[in-house]
């Protein structure tokens, strides 16, 4: 009976392994499952849609994953510049330092300060554009390209007032960025901003206009700045601000920061007025500025309301240099000057711009309001003179 039993179990447990593995490996063979020729309903087949490419448009008929080939163009010309000084005090004149180190300390190296800065190659003939404040008071300027190769550079001319620097270098070969259209650049356009910042080597970033024409920043005298959301930091100084074709739109120069990095809000020398200043540089050595010798305010509704004024938008004259252009043509405190040589002026900035357009020794008509009588004034302009950043004076 327990052989019986014993046989009885061992059938039922192949048994069972048996139909384990024929309802895992064949199922059809028990009438369970789908025939696999048994087509599928229609509704039930989904079809995968086909890969989405994201793509950029450069121009007609051409396609990018982004803006290397903008940044391939335009990088080759942009440079990292070595700026170095003499230590403004001099180890050997510190009384302390003699008293360690006696005759000595005349005969240790001299110390020096460096500074970092980007600039822009223009011209085959090795003109660099850059801003002042990068080369500004240095003795010794060092330019490295992208290939590898450096230069010493010649400073051609620097002009404070618009914070531009012209350098000069003797390499051969040299590739040279193409200049762009910035009176056609809008609000929104996309930017790449090329330079070296905190001298990590030669970095891209990107954005889009945020602004066009801003002033009244206190950074230079003259101010025309293009805002972009590019990230640019410490060392982007001098660097090229271009296009989405790689062609120069700006000279960046400076942020609005509250750390010292990047916070989306960086501003740049159009290159048209980079162009100009660049010009006068290395043709007459100097920026050649108009001057009538004012000084301009802005009105606002306030001041118009005081002085009982009859226009709202213009430029008050507080003073009128004595013997001056405008002091000769007939100006006097308290005009309120609306047009100058048929351009209309709402501000300082705008007065200080139209007046150093104009060319000197010729005559210009300006246009004032006087009380209550419109009024036009000649003034036989005159050259700028060369005046402190602290006296906007026109």
């Amino acid at each position: 009976m327990r052989k019986a039993w014993l046989l009885f179990s061992q059938t039922v447990t192949v048994a069972v392994a048996l139909l384990f593995v024929v309802a895992t490996l064949k199922p059809q063979w028990l009438g369970r499952g789908a025939d696999p020729l048994t087509p599928t309903p229609a509704a039930a087949i989904v079809p995968l849609p086909a890969p989405v490419q994201s793509v950029a448009l450069i121009g007609p008929g051409t396609a990018a994953t982004g803006y290397s080939a903008a940044a391939k163009r335009a990088s080759p010309a942009v440079v990292s510049i070595t700026a170095s000084r003499a230590s403004q005090r001099q180890r050997a004149d510190d009384p302390m330092f003699r008293f360690f180190f006696g005759d000595r300390a005349r005969q240790m190296p001299e110390e020096r300060q460096f500074g970092l800065g980007s600039g822009v190659i223009v011209s085959p003939a090795g003109y660099l554009l850059t801003n002042n404040h990068v080369i500004d008071g240095a003795d010794d300027v060092e330019v490295m390209l992208g290939d590898g190769r450096s230069a010493k550079a010649k400073t051609i001319g620097a002009d404070p007032e618009s914070d531009i620097a012209v350098l000069k270098i003797d390499l051969d070969k040299l590739p040279v960025i193409a200049f762009g259209d910035v009176d056609r650049l809008q609000v929104g356009d996309v930017v790449l901003a090329i330079g070296n910042p905190f001298g990590v080597g030669q970095t891209v970033t990107s954005g889009i206009v945020s602004a066009l024409g801003r002033n009244s920043l206190g950074i230079n005298i003259f101010e025309n700045f293009i805002q972009t959301d590019a990230a640019i930091n410490p060392g982007n100084s001098g660097g090229a601000l271009v296009d989405v074709n790689g062609n120069l739109l700006g000279i960046n120069t400076a942020i609005y920061s509250r750390s010292g990095g990047s916070l989306g809000i960086g501003f740049a020398i159009p290159v048209s007025t980079a162009r100009q200043v660049m010009e006068g540089l290395i043709k007459d050595g100097q920026v050649t500025r108009g001057w009538i010798g004012v000084e301009p305010r802005d009105l606002t509704p306030e001041i118009a309301k005081t002085l009982d004024l009859s226009v709202t938008q213009g430029v008050l004259i507080t003073g009128v240099v004595q013997a001056g252009p405008a002091s000769e043509g007939g100006l006097r405190p308290g005009d309120v000057v609306t047009r100058i040589a048929g351009t209309p002026v709402t501000n300082t900035p705008q007065l200080l711009n139209a007046v150093a357009a104009l060319k000197p020794r010729e005559t210009a008509t300006i246009s004032v309001q006087r009380g209550e009588t419109a009024l036009d004034v000649k003034v036989t302009v005159a050259q700028r003179p060369k005046l402190r950043p602290q006296q906007p004076q026109q």
